[in-house]
């Protein structure tokens, strides 16, 4: 057991102080009286008084003193351990980048909802960050060009906002620089101080923009020792796209829809000791991202967190009770007259 505020012991001082200060004043009498005869006979006690009400009146200051030295240690704050074990966490530090070019707008791998491509793409997103601790987060936006949507935090709630706000068209031009995005999140990464770093690029096309070559942004990569997860989204079949004409938004087929670069993606991977993945559905997205939380975990440590349980109600309750029976009995049955 230890005392969280043992400052406050040194009030137990007291104890033998008032102890000392009540003995020594015992046989002074209040008043004094030449003939206390009187008194007696006025309050019933002719015969005197017992030394049974004499020996109560001393024990009761005596609980007095116990309710006065269980008070000072319940504001000690006694408390027990429950565990010791220092903990130390290594969080991993991780870029997400999330291609919004237009043809994130298909429809193709959640048709019986009618979601587009980035609409599950961020479902699948939040629950991976949902499913994360101990770690930094950020976010890469990329179409044409690359630009931070959210700096590495663990604030995963902000996280979810700003992704949030991610659409379609937040970047002009229809076209994708998978270079780019992940130079932008190197250069996030790049004075990070975490052993671990990884980059999550996800996009359903190919790279047709930017100033960054994807396998020279991959050679960064490996160089900055950071790992990339790749993923292609994208149907098999033809996707979908809303159309909006006199009869209302309708699905229409788009057969001219661009293919992911699957072998640029899985060389990515390759370089950086990270991983390419498909996604052509829904669920395939949700499983690739959890597969990804699988596989960079947060290391635990376990070097000495202490936990203590609360004890001072087992000197505070008990001094309670103490105190209503001093306080009952020295006001009826021994109450002391001057």
């Amino acid at each position: 057991m230890r005392f969280a505020y043992q400052g406050y012991l040194l009030l137990l001082l007291l104890t033998p102080f008032l102890w000392w200060r009540y003995v020594y004043r015992k046989g002074a009498a209040p008043i004094l009286y030449s003939d206390i005869r009187r008194i007696k006979q006025t309050l019933g006690m002719a015969g005197g008084h017992s030394s049974l009400t004499h020996f109560v009146r001393h024990v009761l200051f005596g609980v007095r003193l116990l309710v006065l030295t269980l008070f000072i240690l319940a504001l000690a704050r006694p408390q027990a351990e429950l565990l010791t074990s220092d903990i130390y966490t290594e969080g991993v530090d991780i870029m997400l980048t999330v291609d919004v070019s237009g043809s994130m707008n298909f429809i193709d791998l959640d048709v019986q909802n009618m979601r587009t491509r980035l609409e599950v793409t961020k479902e699948a997103v939040k629950t991976f960050v949902d499913g994360r601790r101990y770690d930094r987060i950020g976010m890469i936006v990329f179409a044409s060009d690359a630009f931070l949507q959210c700096p590495l935090t663990v604030d995963y709630g902000i996280v979810k906002n700003f992704l949030d706000d991610v659409r379609i068209g937040m970047i002009p031009e229809n076209s994708t620089a998978v270079g780019n995005a992940v130079a932008s999140a190197l250069n996030r990464l790049r004075h990070a101080e975490a052993k671990s770093k990884v980059i999550v690029l996800l996009t359903d096309g190919a790279n047709n923009a930017g100033q960054i070559d994807p396998l020279t942004a991959a050679e960064m990569a490996k160089a900055l020792n950071v790992k990339l997860y790749t993923i292609g989204v994208g149907g098999k079949g033809v996707p979908l796209v809303l159309r909006e004409d006199i009869f209302g938004r309708h699905p229409v087929p788009y057969p001219d829809a661009e293919r992911v670069d699957e072998a640029t993606l899985t060389k990515m991977a390759e370089m950086t000791y990270g991983k390419y993945f498909r996604a052509t559905d829904r669920d395939g997205l949700n499983n690739i991202f959890r597969e990804i939380d699988q596989m960079e975990k947060s290391k635990i440590i376990s070097e000495g967190l202490r936990r203590f349980r609360e004890l001072f109600h087992y000197f505070l309750i008990p001094a309670l009770i103490l105190l209503l029976m001093e306080v009952v009995l020295t006001q009826t049955r021994f109450r002391k007259l001057p």
